[in-house]
């Protein structure tokens, strides 16, 4: 005989596995039991206790023996209280109900959870392997060259907006080209998780097109290999000259006035020599400038000059005063004797 033993699998698992819910990586259960990670969302979740429960599999032994004796008995009386399993059975028709809002529950709070869980060491790591293998689609710009998107929030509170997907290379976002991910929540995802993941791994190559290869490495040649912490290949390959779209009319360019012409193109644009975005080279240029001028003025003041000047130029600051009270006192006297 052969006995087969059967693997039940968590809510995690079976949540993250729903037709669109790809985008969503499967927190641990350690990160979840941590309750420093969940600090401020029991306020924010309703039936707080049982959702968790929900998610983490966690049967509550009163209430499962309970529902065990009532069984047994064959009594379904209304002090039947629900008992969650792992297998994920839930039962009494009584408490169908409740179970509906525990389930809406236990997704809100999983979504909120998921939130700081990819900001995590850990839970970046799971979205760079989604990342590296293209579980989150291209860009749909022509001119990105096929570069990898990654999902965002413009939000991170629930139920503002839905889910996005960012590009790296023209710094936009875009709607998931599936309806089935326009019903997922934004928040799920929030609005740190972009920007640290390309901080967290600035080596990624963002595009595979060959011209932005050969472009990428001659700017390794002549510029430094990184401009405020990025790498300059990674500084939007997929904007600047030759990568702005210039409509035409029988080979000629529309003017950007006429009523057709290119609106906003200053989005697009980039600086030909991206040394000017250097800020930490252009902010110690203006304190040396600074520094200079400071020092040619001390120079005038007193290798140029007399010691005696500045002296000179108080007593002239100060005269006006006394001729106008002179002038006051003159007048005064004037009318004195007049009188």
């Amino acid at each position: 005989m052969s006995s087969s033993s059967q693997v039940v699998e968590s809510w995690i698992s079976t949540y993250c596995s729903l037709l669109g819910h790809e985008y969503l990586a499967e927190v641990s259960e350690d990160f979840i039991e941590d309750d420093f990670n969940l600090t401020g969302l029991s306020s924010q979740i309703p039936m707080y206790k049982e959702a968790l429960e929900m998610i983490l599999d966690i049967e509550p032994e009163d209430e499962s023996d309970e529902a065990e004796e009532e069984e047994e008995d064959g009594d379904d009386d209304d002090g039947q209280k629900l008992a969650y399993r792992r297998s994920g059975e839930r039962r009494g028709p009584k408490g169908a109900p409740d179970i509906l809002k525990i389930e809406v529950a236990a997704e809100l709070l999983y979504g909120l959870i998921h939130q700081r869980y990819i900001n995590s060491r850990a839970g970046t790591g799971q979205m760079h392997e989604k990342y590296e293998m293209g579980h989150f689609g291209v860009c749909p710009r022509i001119l990105c060259q096929g570069s990898k998107v990654l999902p965002v929030g413009c939000s991170d509170s629930p139920g503002e907006d839905t889910v996005k997907l960012f590009c790296p290379s023209c710094l936009d976002i875009y709607n998931p080209p599936n309806s089935r991910f326009h019903t997922v929540d934004g928040a799920y995802f929030g609005t740190t998780f972009g920007s640290l993941f390309f901080m967290t791994y600035p080596e990624l190559q963002l595009t595979s097109s060959a011209a932005d290869l050969n472009a990428a490495s001659a700017n390794r040649l002549s510029n430094p290999p990184e401009v405020n912490g990025t790498n300059v290949s990674n500084y939007a390959p997929g904007l600047g000259k030759g990568k702005i779209y210039e409509p035409r009319i029988y080979g000629f360019r529309v003017a950007e006035r006429a009523r057709t012409g290119p609106r906003m193109k200053w989005l697009r644009q980039k600086p030909d020599d991206i040394r000017d975005l250097d800020e930490s080279r252009s902010y110690h240029a203006e304190e040396a400038d600074d520094d200079h001028d400071d020092g040619a003025d001390d120079d005038e003041g007193t290798i140029g000059g007399d010691s005696t000047q500045q002296p000179q130029v108080e007593s002239r600051k100060k005269a006006p005063m006394r001729r106008r009270r002179m002038g006051s006192g003159a007048s005064g006297m004037a009318g004195s004797a007049g009188a």
